[in-house]
């Protein structure tokens, strides 16, 4: 277990290297690119590649009535899926905020809606609300070396939470098959997940619209994947 939290908190470094070098360089804020995020996968034995969204099979407008999910790729008892895709769903946004509080996940809850997307978190059928391999990494401390705080509610007090501030409760099923993380770029699109040809599939776009440190972002579904045992191969989607 040591060796992968190392492993995690070597990315965040190289991430933040990354953007001091890219600031000495440039005396205006610089965005992170897809070269960047490349060369960061790779350098820690990813296979990673840039492809055009209009090149990507199944590329869809996000919906207002899709939850904001997590990237997990199995089967689900939802059907409402061109919502945007975070590790962990709303858990993303707390987790990279270092909101540890059952209010200050109530208050993201409504911020989602408010923002015009359906806020949800998830469990499994062997596991239940402890179904999130995200959110377990979360709580269990896989992530206390970058930095994060732990939440102060287990996974069944979250999912009342969310609940009760008008979220969505998702519920998975089947196992982990997943074969690639797409990792998209493009504003305001998304992929539907696809039960026979699982994929983990993360909307960093969606990072900027919700003021999150796109970096770390990155970084925290990097490294969730990895820990999680999940393909280190990506593809970047680009418009």
């Amino acid at each position: 277990m040591s060796s992968l939290v190392g492993t995690a908190t070597l990315a965040a470094q190289k991430f933040i290297d990354l953007i001091t070098l890219k600031a000495c360089r440039e005396p205006k804020e610089t965005p992170l690119t897809p070269e960047d995020i490349v060369g960061v996968l790779e350098g820690r034995g990813w296979e990673a590649e840039i492809v055009k969204a209009a090149d990507m099979e199944g590329m869809v407008d996000v919906c207002p009535k899709g939850i904001l999910k997590c990237v997990d790729g199995r089967g689900s008892d939802n059907e409402a899926m061109a919502g945007p895709k975070m590790a962990g769903g709303i858990y993303a946004i707390a987790h990279n905020r270092h909101t540890t509080s059952i209010e200050g996940l109530k208050a993201i809850t409504k911020e989602v809606a408010a923002k015009g997307h359906v806020p949800s978190v998830h469990g499994d059928h062997s596991s239940d609300m402890m179904g999130c391999g995200f959110f377990k990494l979360w709580l269990t401390g896989r992530f206390d070396d970058m930095g994060y705080p732990r939440p102060e509610f287990d996974a069944d007090q979250g999912a009342k939470a969310v609940k009760e501030a008008g979220g969505f409760i998702e519920m998975h099923h089947g196992s982990h098959e997943e074969k690639v993380v797409l990792i998209n770029l493009v504003e305001n699109k998304t992929l539907e997940p696809q039960e026979d040809d699982q994929r983990f599939i993360v909307d960093g776009w969606a990072a900027g619209k919700f003021d999150l440190d796109v970096p770390s972002f990155l970084v925290a579904a990097a490294a969730t994947v990895e820990m999680l045992g999940g393909p280190k191969k990506a593809k970047l989607i680009v418009a």
